[in-house]
């Protein structure tokens, strides 16, 4: 059976660290090719001028690879992240960052993911990421 974003946003309210839920990410796709989930840009996630911090983006998109991981394995199930690599493109400003993640290959024991975040309403990518998970 297929993860709904419904199924998928309370697996993450029961399962996530407290501060990767103080990102108030929403998952709005899932689906066994990836997830889209989303990240409002607050004061507490902001660095001076109102930019998303790095930190933030860093968490988001393994988060969201995750949940592209649950999505393609069409269940949670435990998933280590054994590479994470980020690279910031610009600023992130405005209201809300977008995050895209997608399953580039699936094996038995790795999967490997990419995600990209864009800032919106500009529509800009601000940073693309990727990474590799170990499936126990």
């Amino acid at each position: 059976m297929a993860l709904t974003p419904t199924d998928a946003q309370k697996i993450f309210e029961d399962n996530f660290a407290p501060w990767v839920q103080a990102l108030n990410l929403t998952i709005t796709e899932i689906d066994p090719s990836g997830a889209t989930l989303t990240m409002p840009i607050t004061p507490d996630l902001a660095r001076v001028g109102g930019i998303i911090s790095g930190q933030a983006l860093a968490a988001m998109a393994d988060t969201a690879m995750v949940f592209a991981a649950f999505g393609h394995l069409q269940e949670p199930r435990p998933v280590a992240t054994t590479n994470l690599d980020t690279q910031f493109l610009r600023p992130g400003t405005g209201d809300t960052i977008q995050c895209r993640a997608e399953i580039v290959r699936a094996g038995k024991a790795l999967i490997f993911a990419r995600a990209t975040m864009t800032s919106l309403p500009s529509g800009k990518d601000v940073a693309t990421a990727t990474a590799t998970f170990f499936v126990p």
